[in-house]
């Protein structure tokens, strides 16, 4: 004789999740004051629905994911559209259902059906979901959350390609100077991701945009702000270095505007922004082809670059060492190059 007087609850099938997920947020469209009950009983929903996705995706701790039920799940909420409902909805989720959101849209963005990645596949035929969560960053309660679904995208080149060459992009330049750190230093992970991880994209965006793009990267550089100035000079090397951006390195340390600008950054108060400059203004001094402007700028600077130069130290370390090798061979060019005649006229 049983004495089980409660049947444990059929787990939810994939095709439950994603129906039960999409009616928990289609209510969320209440938004009446009379209604604030039913709204509150819907972001209830949500949460526990979100649970119950991480659950399939990644496992409870003691069973692990079923792949079928992962493939099922990932290819429905394309199906039904509930990607789409994910980023419209996420500035009014609660702070726990954000959290499983987040966790989940990795797993999905990730996963396979075949030999696609459909959900990677399905922000390709909506590209202006990208548009949404990159504008998100204007709304610090969810700008982190959005910034990390963001980077899940990145990691994929068609998803990259396509924010790099949006006019979201130029978006960046101002969020990363934003008044809220966690937000702004967000943002610069978001901004450094797009400019660092698909090579072949970046030069591609940057040999079409060279102008547009490095007339407002020159405002990060000067930014009254220090962690602004720090990052972006550290990001600019990067990226500059980076072979398949040797012609626009070639193009960027032919330029006088930009010369002057590591000159002035030679000469911060801090003093990691000296050594972050010197490591730029040093291929500006050792390119073999350098325009006679330029020439004709370290020349008539010489003595304040010697003067600076001299003054510079990398510190104890190991890098030490290559540090005062190099330095010593850009003050001999420098000294070289003031001497070379007919600069004046």
């Amino acid at each position: 004789m049983s004495f089980s007087f409660f049947k444990p609850s059929r787990p939810k099938t994939p095709l439950e999740v994603v129906k039960s997920t999409k009616d928990s947020l289609m209510a969320l469209d209440t938004k009446t004051v009379v209604e604030v009950k039913a709204l509150e009983k819907a972001l209830e929903e949500v949460e526990k629905n979100f649970a119950t996705m991480r659950c399939m995706l990644s496992g409870d701790g003691e069973v692990e994911p079923n792949p079928e039920q992962v493939s099922q799940l990932a290819s429905e909420v394309c199906k039904e559209d509930v990607l789409s409902l994910l980023i419209h909805k996420l500035p009014i989720l609660g702070w726990d259902a954000r959290k499983d959101l987040v966790h989940c849209w990795s797993i999905l963005l990730k996963q396979k059906v075949g030999s696609t990645h459909c959900c990677v596949q399905y922000i390709e035929n909506h590209f202006e979901l990208l548009d949404f969560l990159v504008v998100c960053y204007d709304n610090k309660e969810v700008a982190v959350n959005c910034g990390n679904m963001l980077r899940e995208c990145i990691k994929f080149p068609t998803l990259a390609k396509y924010i790099i060459g949006s006019a979201s992009f130029q978006l960046f330049f101002k969020f990363v100077e934003l008044p809220t750190f966690d937000v702004s230093s967000d943002a610069f992970s978001t901004f450094k991701d797009l400019l660092t991880r698909h090579e072949t994209v970046v030069s591609e965006y940057l040999t079409g945009h060279y102008d547009e793009f490095f007339d407002v990267y020159e405002k990060l550089l000067i930014s009254p702000n220090y962690v602004t100035r720090r990052q972006s000079l550290k990001l600019l090397s990067d990226f500059l270095l980076e072979s398949p951006n040797s012609h626009i390195m070639k193009r960027y340390i032919s330029e006088v505007r930009y010369l002057k600008v590591m000159m002035t950054l030679l000469k911060d108060s801090s003093k990691n922004i000296q050594i972050s400059a010197f490591h730029i203004f040093k291929v500006f001094v050792a390119n073999p082809n350098k325009p006679r402007e330029v020439k004709v700028i370290l020349a008539r600077n010489h003595e304040k670059l010697l003067e600076l130069l001299q003054n510079l130290s990398a510190g104890k370390g190991a890098d030490d060492e290559q540090f005062e090798e190099e330095k010593e061979l850009i003050i001999a060019e420098i000294e070289r190059v003031s001497c070379l005649p007919n600069l004046d006229s």
